[in-house]
């Protein structure tokens, strides 16, 4: 089976107000343990491989294998860190073990007066067979950031 070779992109935006402190939201980021409580893979997956380097040039890693299906694999780096203000990072995808993508995400935090917005901005380069997964793509970071809302309740 020949894969055929071509690109696709997608972006999107996508903003969450939480009810706490700006501090509080940010920590939810820059602190390893909080973040692999909200980031976790829960019972929809078995962690294989885990690294964390909250700092500009720090590399993150996070493996793992959905049950019964591939092995997702998320390699990052932090590009800027503003404390408190933003944080940017380019990533690549893999399932089982096939480049997917490359990425530049970037989290905005702004005071609001009943908490913080997280604004998250994103955009995605799709290699060859998975060119139409950039809709899959927002509805996972969706996932993410309610799962960070039920951390901070």
């Amino acid at each position: 089976m020949t894969i055929e070779r071509r690109l696709a992109h997608a972006g999107f935006t996508l903003t969450r107000d939480y009810p706490v402190p700006v501090e509080r939201v940010w920590r939810a980021f820059a602190d390893e343990e909080q973040k692999r409580n909200w980031i976790g893979d829960g019972d929809t997956f078995e962690p294989r491989e885990w690294a964390f380097d909250f700092r500009v040039g720090g590399r993150d890693v996070d493996e793992a294998k959905f049950h019964g299906g591939p092995v997702s694999r998320y390699e990052a780096v932090y590009t800027d860190i503003v404390e408190h203000v933003r944080i940017v990072t380019t990533y690549d995808m893999w399932l089982d073990g096939a480049h997917m993508s490359t990425s530049v995400a970037a989290f905005e935090f702004e005071q609001i007066p009943d908490g913080t917005r997280l604004t998250h901005a994103e955009h995605g380069v799709f290699f060859d067979q998975f060119w139409a997964d950039g809709p899959n793509r927002e509805e996972g970071t969706r996932g993410l950031l309610e799962s960070l809302g039920r951390q901070l309740r």
